[in-house]
């Protein structure tokens, strides 16, 4: 059963080694992911799954210990899926999950074992409900680490280029992990997501799914848009 869930922003930006000189821009929004894991961690949870959006072949489970790295970015940073209790597999994470490694490396998780799924920012909201059902099911006590990003078009530098409807939709969005409205979340109209490049939806809907019938109150922690692109940060307990 799902009993607390985060949702925080997956840019790389929001490591500092990869942001250098425009880090201090992004403080806010990290002191925010951290207060929204220490929900996670009052929550006493068996089980903890790190939730993101990947490439083809960064889909599927990731055992705990999976590596990650940032090396991509032009930093020499790896990170680890939780503590590394076994051999490191031969994958390594997809970025949104290498992102939410790197937060919980930062905030010494040691709470519960870790777990990472990657999937498709495709992935249909039918297929979303269903994942989140079954992540739920995991265990006694489940909690969500919920990686992803709303639009990517609020601005005319904004890699989507400005759309008028990135605001409404970022702000919908909002409301909606705030209030843990779930209702509102299986809501978000997949192809606009799409179009506005707004990769935090599937995993968004997943959360949904997985929080259907348990009464989780939630709450705003950041809402901003650096760069163009809208990054939220929410608690849900």
């Amino acid at each position: 059963m799902l009993v607390a869930a985060a949702v925080c922003p997956c840019p790389p930006l929001l490591v500092p080694e990869v942001a250098a000189g425009a880090a201090p821009e992004l403080d806010a929004a990290r002191a925010a992911c951290s207060d929204a894991l220490g929900v996670l961690a009052a929550a006493r949870p068996d089980l903890l799954v790190v939730l993101g959006t990947a490439g083809q072949g960064g889909r599927g489970p990731f055992p705990q210990g999976t590596p990650g790295t940032f090396r991509g970015f032009g930093v020499d940073l790896d990170v680890r899926l939780g503590p590394a209790a076994r051999p490191a597999p031969e994958r390594e994470l997809p970025t949104s999950l290498a992102v939410g490694a790197w937060l919980l490396e930062r905030t010494g998780w040691a709470d519960a074992p870790v777990e990472g799924l990657g999937v498709a920012e495709t992935l249909e909201p039918e297929r979303c409900a269903e994942t989140g059902r079954e992540l739920a099911g995991r265990a006694a006590r489940v909690c969500l680490l919920v990686m992803g990003d709303a639009s990517a078009c609020r601005t005319l530098k904004a890699p989507g280029y400005l759309d008028e409807r990135a605001a409404p939709f970022d702000a919908a969005a909002a409301r909606a992990l705030g209030t843990a409205d779930v209702a509102a979340l299986r809501a978000l109209d997949s192809e606009l997501a799409a179009e506005l490049k707004a990769a935090g939806r599937a995993p968004w809907q997943i959360l949904a799914g997985a929080a259907e019938n348990t009464g989780l109150a939630g709450s705003l922690l950041y809402e901003d848009a650096p760069y163009g692109v809208g990054y939220l940060v929410a608690a849900w307990s």
